[in-house]
């Protein structure tokens, strides 16, 4: 995505020079400089303009907010330093432009591109790094240790050929049909190759920490003075009798989305049943319908997402999928798929024509058990993502970390958090040194109703909304013993950036 969006054009023309008193501490302007879309602000007295466009998917920085000297992103919480552009947080991984800014006799110019920011020194380094897994947190990782100018070898190990892809995509708008396949591709092996940083197709088999290497299937080796686990999580299996003309298909990978596309578009009858009423499984029938096939969705629960979000959000969205024809099948399990459909535990059988189970994913443990590691439902890392093996951290959907916000240990399932993670880990494998503290942040897209979600909820006393579901403009607070424990926000992108803002300046 690029980050010289075009500008609107009544936006000031910040080349020529806007008076001094219109850049306030701390707020954004909307600019130009030339071609280019450009914010300008103020932080401690001294002004700074970068990119206006956010370089994940595009979101406008002007109205996003400014925290220390980094922008954050109003759609999914990216943040860029405001005097370098670099990108300061996931999703967002590429730099947005940065701007030289000159300020005299009360005129405000930017005056052209800034030449860019030197590396920072490291004061330590190992000699090696290797890292298993190219989903979020582990290419997010490779690309932190190049923008931290680490220069020595980085190798990353991913036997999915089609890593590293943007998963949120996949249950979205590609399999909606709205995105191009380009637009899953997260980072190609030759843009990785680009920043020296190799990608290998192969499954590592082993590690073994006293000797700080690892082998893979064939049985070479290869030393590592630091190791990354990022092995992710797998999808579950409902463990029923399944037809083989009516195969239970699982959504984790850019085969399991193309294989679902060509269902779609060969299933006869044009009815998909989705088993599960999770995220991925309604974002996988929001997507199912807009590929006009008939959607029902099979749950245990009494309402969708009614144990993440409560039972007034589960009930709205259910009514935003039912207005999109779809119909649900609440306090049902499948016991089996035939040739024609699949068999309720009630004997309803749903005719179908492609069956799809989103009911959740096992964390991929056995590589860290295998080694040794302390693992209890995760990989047990210390506040700096470390493992109980000091070469090596781990990050994302495997690590369960000391979250300082909740006092307790945490592993969860988030995209932009596994990033982050990923990030963290790579300047602490620097020496960094600094304590992973990020708010778990999320965001989930149903047809034209987005919830972002701050926050980590695993149970709460009371639930507080504010505005209307219905007109989809609403913060639902989640309280436990007085306290807001997370946020989820429709179609209120500024209180979502402040929500996130107040939890993480209150840790426990």
């Amino acid at each position: 995505m690029a980050d010289h969006a075009a500008p609107a054009p009544d936006t000031p023309d910040l080349a020529a020079g806007v008076p001094a008193h219109s850049i306030v501490e701390g707020a954004l302007l909307a600019g130009r400089v030339g071609d280019d879309a450009v914010v300008i602000t103020r932080v401690e007295g001294r002004c700074h303009a970068i990119g206006a466009t956010c370089t994940h998917y595009g979101g406008p920085l002007a109205e996003g907010l400014v925290v220390g000297h980094t922008v954050r992103c109003p759609w999914h919480h990216a943040a860029f330093d405001l005097r370098t552009g670099k990108s300061d947080r996931p999703p967002a991984l590429a730099p947005v432009a940065c701007y030289a800014v000159e300020e005299q006799g009360g005129t405000v110019r930017v005056t052209g591109r800034a030449a860019a920011a030197p590396s920072r020194r490291l004061t330590s380094a190992p000699s090696s790094v290797v890292i298993i897994g190219a989903g979020a947190a582990g290419t997010a990782a490779a690309e932190a240790l190049r923008d931290e100018g680490y220069e020595g070898p980085v190798t990353l190990f991913d036997s999915d050929p089609a890593a590293a892809v943007d998963r949120p995509n996949l249950s979205k708008d590609y399999l909606a049909g709205s995105a191009p396949e380009e637009w899953v591709t997260l980072r190609s092996a030759e843009q990785l190759q680009a920043r020296g940083i190799e990608l290998r197709r192969e499954r590592v088999r082993a590690i073994t920490p006293a000797e700080r290497t690892l082998t893979v299937d064939g049985g070479s080796t290869l030393a590592y003075d630091a190791l990354l686990l990022a092995t992710g999580a797998t999808a579950v299996r409902l463990d029923i009798p399944v037809a083989a003309e009516l195969p239970l298909l699982t959504l984790r990978s850019l085969a399991d989305s193309r294989a679902i596309i060509r269902a779609a578009e060969q299933a006869a009858p044009r009815r998909a049943v989705v088993i599960g009423a999770s995220f991925i499984g309604l974002e996988v029938a929001a997507s199912l319908v807009a590929r006009g096939l008939e959607v029902h969705v099979v749950a245990p629960d009494a309402r969708p997402l009614e144990r993440v979000l409560g039972p007034e959000v589960g009930d709205w969205i259910r009514s935003v999928h039912e207005s999109r024809g779809v119909t649900f099948h609440l306090g049902r399990k499948p016991v089996s798929t035939r040739p024609d459909g699949v068999m309720l535990d009630d004997g309803t059988l749903l005719g179908a024509g492609l069956v799809v189970a989103g009911v959740g994913v096992r964390p991929n443990l056995e590589l860290a058990q295998a080694a040794g590691l302390a693992v209890d439902r995760g990989v047990l890392v210390d506040a700096q993502l470390r493992s109980s093996d000091p070469a090596i951290w781990a990050a994302g959907d495997i690590a369960r970390w000391p979250d300082p916000h909740t006092g307790e240990r945490l592993r969860v399932e988030h995209w932009a958090l596994a990033q982050r993670q990923g990030v963290a880990a790579a300047r602490n494998m620097l020496g960094a040194n600094v304590a992973f503290d990020a708010v778990p942040f999320f965001w989930s897209a149903h047809y034209d109703a987005t919830i972002n979600y701050v926050g980590h909820a695993a149970q709460w006393d009371r639930i507080e909304i504010d505005g209307s579901l219905a007109a989809r403009d609403a913060t639902v607070r989640y309280l436990a013993r007085g306290k807001t424990v997370a946020v989820a926000t429709i179609n209120r992108d500024g209180v979502s950036l402040d929500a996130e803002l107040a939890m993480e300046r209150a840790i426990t």
